[in-house]
């Protein structure tokens, strides 16, 4: 469940802005600040089963933009090169130094 919370969290991040406001706010509600369905279905309310409807269908539209899209992918891979990365280069010298200075600033970028 953390696994797929987690993966949730960081396609909501990769995807927010191609969702409605409706989406939006019950993704964030229901995985990032941990809101039950039947709190989110009394804070609009309605069902519990409509925000339960409406989160899976989200879910499936996020899954479907990282299918295509590929984001979260390239991020988790760009991550472990960056890491590996920094790892072969943790002698000390001044070109494997400026190395490591632009490796951070690739990280900034995520």
């Amino acid at each position: 469940m953390l696994e797929k919370t987690t993966r949730m969290n960081y396609l909501y991040d990769f995807y927010y802005s191609l969702l409605t406001p409706k989406q939006q706010s019950y993704m964030s509600l229901y995985y990032l600040d941990d809101y039950s369905l039947g709190e989110i279905a009394e804070e609009y309310d309605i069902s519990r089963q409509a925000v339960y409807d409406n989160i899976k269908r989200t879910e499936a539209m996020l899954e479907e933009y990282e299918e295509k899209l590929l984001l979260f992918q390239k991020f988790q891979e760009r991550s472990k090169l960056l890491a590996k990365a920094k790892e072969l280069l943790y002698e000390e010298s001044p070109a494997k130094q400026a190395l490591l200075d632009v490796i951070a600033e690739l990280e900034k970028l995520d």
